[in-house]
């Protein structure tokens, strides 16, 4: 996995994960879901900063072509309307297996494009993800997306949620997390949300292109 692209000085490979990824040690291999939040260098393409599904920027993302060709799909492309670590971009892509993933990485078309973009992003996070209890509902309303690590907590809206368990960070800054939440925001509805803390952060995004599955 040592072909996954730092994106910046503070962004870290988990040895750990890329070996149980390589090794499949863990859950029993079954589509998984990669999380990835972008921080866009200034003067960063203008179709980076519009989550255009063509301009998509995360190691997980490339081209749509080069997507399909490992049988992987965009589900989510949002711009962050607010976040605790003032990140620009949001996206989920869906891979029907942690193999998939590792055949995107290790893609020769991949790494080509990887070192590319690696001048537009300041940073960027990218966590493998499982949900628990369904997918979010493809409903175009804004997105409360939450991380932590350890205990669930409270939500801050009483609107479902769908909960993802966190199976490993790819690339990150060393922080370790273990659950993610993602809640349907109505317009207009006040956020209590909670300050930025090393074991959690929240972030409002504006989907661009929702097509969970």
């Amino acid at each position: 996995m040592g072909a996954v692209p730092g994106y910046g000085l503070i962004d870290l490979i988990d040895a750990d994960y890329a070996t149980r990824l390589r090794e499949g040690v863990g859950h029993a291999d079954g589509r998984i879901y990669m999380l990835g939040l972008s921080k866009f260098r200034p003067g960063a393409d203008q179709s980076l900063r519009r989550g255009t599904a063509a301009g998509l920027s995360t190691a997980t993302d490339a081209s749509i072509p080069l997507l399909c060709s490992v049988g992987a799909e965009p589900c989510l492309v949002a711009t962050v309307v607010a976040s605790s670590l003032n990140w620009d971009r949001v996206a989920v892509i869906g891979f029907p297996s942690r193999r998939s993933f590792l055949d995107l990485v290790d893609h020769q078309e991949f790494r080509a494009w990887s070192v590319r973009h690696e001048e537009s992003n300041e940073r960027i996070m990218l966590l493998g993800t499982l949900p628990t209890d369904g997918l979010p509902a493809a409903d175009n309303q804004r997105l409360l997306l939450e991380m932590w690590h350890g205990p669930e907590p409270e939500p801050l809206v009483t609107d479902p949620a769908a909960r993802f368990d966190v199976d490993g960070t790819a690339v990150g800054d060393g922080r370790h997390w273990s659950g993610v939440r993602y809640t349907p925001i109505e317009f207009g509805t006040p956020l209590p949300v909670l300050p930025a803390r090393f074991g959690y952060q929240a972030l409002l995004v504006a989907p661009v292109l929702e097509r969970w599955r």
